[in-house]
């Protein structure tokens, strides 16, 4: 029964190990296609035909470009925590030529240049060009912190959640964080999403299978131990 046990808690681990190695595999091949859209030259923001085919695998962190003009009059401002320290997020929706909506990370504002008349200078009216990295929803909130739209506290980029807030349709069910102005202490600070993927699949796939080497030693110290008895027996 022992015998039988081990050899099964000793094929579950091995196995660990071996889906570890799968998943490394499989996060490598991730952060080399994300390297690789981070840096191709930007192409155009999905429309309407495309958006039911866009995801996180194909899509995310994608260089973008629109066209159209900002909708300064329909700000949402986001907590957000950076290497700039704690204030928000501005995200802005942007009509394009095309005639649909795209919520557009403006980027990072701290608490004093919240108000729009603390950056007017840096208001962009009229016709421009954004690009940028597109990004996937964040539906519902932050870590314990539910958005709260009939307030106007929100902690996440919750685009469906946005766009009814501020009363827009064909609106795109990504958002887009801006790159960084010319002028890069401009505020709202652009330019500031962190790409980063944990990957440590392979300390987790030495774990497991130096837990089945330590069984299998453990159960073969065991057989021997009983094999040595056993003659032991034999002999008196």
């Amino acid at each position: 029964m022992l015998f039988a046990l081990s050899l099964f808690c000793i094929a579950i681990l091995v196995g660990l190990g071996i889906w570890q190695v799968e998943r490394r595999e499989w996060k490598l091949d991730l952060i080399a296609r994300v390297e690789q859209r981070i840096h191709a030259p930007a192409s155009a923001v999905p429309g309407p035909s495309e958006w039911p085919g866009v995801t996180a695998q194909t899509h995310e962190y994608k260089r973008v470009r629109l066209s159209g003009s900002y909708l300064n009059d329909r700000e949402t401002f986001v907590q957000a925590v950076t290497a700039l320290g704690g204030g928000f997020w501005v995200i802005t929706p942007f009509r394009t030529d095309e005639g649909f909506v795209v919520l557009v990370n403006r980027g990072f504002v701290p608490p004093d240049r919240k108000a729009p008349a603390t950056r007017q200078a840096n208001l962009i009216e009229g016709a421009t060009t954004v690009t940028g990295l597109l990004r996937i929803d964040e539906p519902g909130g932050g870590f314990l912190r539910e958005n709260d739209p009939a307030n106007d506290r929100w902690y996440s980029r919750d685009v469906a959640a946005i766009a009814t807030a501020r009363g827009l349709t064909d609106v795109a069910p990504f958002f887009v964080d801006a790159d960084a102005l010319p002028n890069n202490a401009a505020s709202p600070r652009g330019g500031l999403t962190v790409v980063s993927f944990r990957n440590s699949h392979l300390v987790y796939a030495l774990t497991w299978f130096g837990l089945a080497a330590m069984l299998s030693a453990a159960l073969g110290f065991v057989l021997f131990r009983r094999r040595q008895s056993a003659g032991e027996r034999k002999r008196r």
